[in-house]
Formats: structure tokens, C-alpha cells, sequence
């Protein structure tokens, strides 16, 4: 894949839940140890950075699964002054259980646990939902809003089942056909409660839609505008996103005229657009990127851009490499307050050292690799 975009492991859940924390002076460097926890379901693989003759690949890899437990688990260090600090600054949900966050439980003695519990698992991040599983998903989408809604503070959930996902690649998987998916939708809407929630929707399903017939791709789109609809009337505080590849991929008039037939430009079904998931691209790339997307697009004025910045603290690699490339670094930190017109959030979507598949099996946890994305 050339830019991959969500590989994702299904092991059920996945969650990824960072502080969010302002910033408004325009660098791109990863800040120091602030506070944040994410965890995250399933596999990731970064989307990888098309090179003027490749074609762009969908976002990288999508996250571990979460575990989607109703009450926090005991922390290795939660400092009275780190929490107050936290409470201040943010407005985002760290859910309480994550792979970063059971690496740091069970590693205090570790050279790299400050680091990657400071700069990583004490931040918030999007909480990824990947496999199909009907029965079970509406109480484990409830257990993270409700949780959020308990704390004051807003949830990032992920859906990622979509038929027919990644186009076969390392993130394949979904549900089997589209009216399945369309009540698996239904039941994830069930779980999104009466608080504020932004809900991240189908990464790569429109960047990543070439694969398909255009039969099949209409279908596609068509189920999609469904799902705006479905989760925005299930909850009209619901912030729902759709997927915009990222600066490196379509041309911004190309990827707006796809989204619009996915229902991004309707206020019934879309709060707007999001990009760089899984990805390394510049947050000045990726605002300039969604501005001319949102122009294009048109709609109501009140449609908005939410970027991860997860690990794009150095850009994206040069040689377009999208696996677990070295020389990475995590970004700005999540916040729902970016001091920038039309752009309505950084997130962490992507929880850094989730393996894309390089560094380990697609999804899981490496500490060694985020260590690295972490370290000043």
C-alpha cells in the first residue's frame, strides 16, 4: 500500500484516547511531556505518502482493539499536579484502557515508561470500533461516551467496518455486505448517548473507494451518507467526519467531488472533513489541504476539518514510506481549541507505537517504536 491508511488488528474494541491540549504558535514539533492516554483496536498500517507516479493509498493502519471497560484501571503514576494539569487543558476523553497504557502499568521500571506514559498514554486518543460484531457493539460504543460524558469531557470514537475495506489490503475486513454494515451502523449510533462525541467515519472509504466497480462505490457512498444521517438524528451533539485521505493524496477538487457523493456536504448527515489519519503529512500541510477541500466541497458554513496529528512531528518520510518509517515523531498534542478557522480539532487517531504491520503484527503495541516517536 502506498499510503495505507488503517490496518487495523480485530480484536474487538479498539480505543485511543489523548489530552488535548492547545497550541497555537505553528510549530510541528512534538511538545514535551504533557498529559494524555489513548488506547486503540485493531491493526494500523500508516497511509503512505503517493509519490507523483504511484497512486495514494488509504490512510495507514487502524488501531488495536479496546477493551471497553466502564471503570478506569489502576494507574502506574497519576500525580495529583499531572491530573490538575490534564483537567485544564483539555476537553478531550482518555479512555481508561489502552495497550500503551497496560505496557505502562506493567512496565514502572522501564528506562522508556516516563516517556511514553507522559508524552503518549496520558493523552487522549480515538477510540477505533473494527470488527463486525453486532450483538455487542452498541454497549461497547456506550461504555466509552458514557464514560466521557461522566468526565465533562468529549469522546473520539472511530468506526471502521465498512465492506470491502482497505481494498483487500493489510486492514481488510468489515462487515460482509453493506446492509449489514448499515445495521451495524444503527447499533453503533445506539451506543453514541446525549453528550458531545466526535465521530471519525470509515477511514480510507472514500480516499481509499478506487478499488471498487462504480456500481459498487455508489453503493458504498450512498450507505455512508446513510450513516451521517443515522448517527446525527441517534444523537444531534454528534460531530461526524468524513474521510479526506490527506495533503499527499487526491487533489483537493478531486477528493471534495467524492465526498460530496458520500453526503459530507449535507448539515443532515456531516460536520465536515478529516485527514492525515495514520499518516506524517504537516499540520500546515494538512490545513492548507483541508481548506481547499472544504471550499470545493461547499455546504453549509459550519463544516469543519479535524486533522491527526499523532506522528507527524517531522513530516512525512521522503521516500514515501508508510510502515513504521524511523526518524518519526509524535505532533501536536489533541485539542478541540486549534486557533484555526475551519479547523475544529487535532486529534491523536492513530495511537503512537501501534505497529502499522512493520515493527510488529499490524495494531499492536511496541514500546520500543514509541519510544522513539516520543522522545524529545
Amino acid at each position: 500500500m502506498v499510503a495505507a491508511a488503517s490496518v487495523v488488528v480485530v480484536l474487538g474494541t479498539a480505543t485511543g484516547v489523548l489530552s488535548a491540549i492547545g497550541d497555537r504558535d505553528g510549530s510541528d514539533e512534538a511538545r514535551p511531556a504533557l498529559v494524555s492516554g489513548s488506547p486503540r483496536p485493531g491493526p494500523s498500517s500508516p497511509s503512505a505518502v503517493p509519490s507523483a507516479s504511484e497512486p495514494a493509498s488509504p490512510s495507514a493502519s487502524a488501531p488495536a482493539s479496546v477493551k471497553a471497560s466502564a471503570s478506569p484501571s489502576p494507574r502506574k503514576a497519576d500525580s495529583g499536579s499531572a491530573k490538575a494539569r490534564t483537567a485544564a487543558v483539555t476537553r478531550l476523553y482518555r479512555h481508561p484502557d489502552s495497550q500503551v497504557l497496560d505496557w505502562v502499568r506493567a512496565h514502572p521500571r522501564d528506562r522508556r515508561a516516563d516517556v511514553i506514559e507522559t508524552r503518549i498514554a496520558d493523552r487522549p486518543a480515538a477510540v477505533w470500533f473494527a470488527d463486525h460484531t453486532p450483538a455487542t457493539i452498541t454497549s461497547r460504543v456506550r461504555a466509552v461516551t458514557s464514560g466521557g460524558a461522566a468526565r465533562g469531557r468529549v469522546p473520539v470514537v472511530v468506526a471502521y467496518a465498512i465492506p470491502d475495506r482497505d481494498c483487500g489490503g493489510a486492514s481488510q475486513g468489515g462487515a460482509p455486505d453493506l446492509d449489514a454494515y448499515d445495521a451495524w451502523i444503527d447499533r453503533f449510533a445506539a451506543g453514541l448517548g446525549s453528550g458531545e462525541v466526535v465521530v471519525v467515519l470509515e477511514p480510507d472509504s472514500i480516499a481509499q473507494s478506487e478499488c471498487l466497480p462504480a456500481a459498487a462505490r455508489a453503493d458504498r457512498f450512498a450507505s455512508l451518507a446513510r450513516a451521517g444521517r443515522v448517527l446525527k438524528a441517534a444523537n444531534p451533539r454528534a460531530r461526524v467526519y468524513y474521510d479526506a485521505g490527506h495533503s499527499g493524496w487526491r487533489p483537493a477538487a478531486e477528493q471534495a467531488a467524492l465526498l460530496k457523493q458520500a453526503g459530507a456536504a449535507s448539515a443532515a448527515s456531516s460536520d465536515g472533513i478529516f485527514s492525515n489519519v495514520s499518516n506524517f503529512h504537516t499540520t500546515p500541510a494538512e490545513i492548507a489541504y483541508d481548506r481547499q477541500v472544504l471550499a470545493a466541497l461547499g455546504g453549509p458554513p459550519g463544516l469543519g476539518a479535524v486533522i491527526d496529528t499523532s506522528r507527524n512531528g517531522n513530516g512525512a518520510p521522503p521516500d514515501g514510506q508508510w510502515c513504521d518509517p524511523a526518524g518519526r515523531k509524535i505532533g501536536r498534542p489533541p485539542t478541540l481549541d486549534t486557533g484555526e478557522p475551519g479547523i475544529d480539532a487535532y486529534l491523536w487517531v492513530k495511537l503512537p507505537g501501534e505497529s502499522d504491520g512493520c515493527k510488529g503484527t499490524p495494531g499492536t503495541f511496541s514500546p520500543s517504536y514509541a519510544y522513539e516517536l516520543a522522545v524529545p
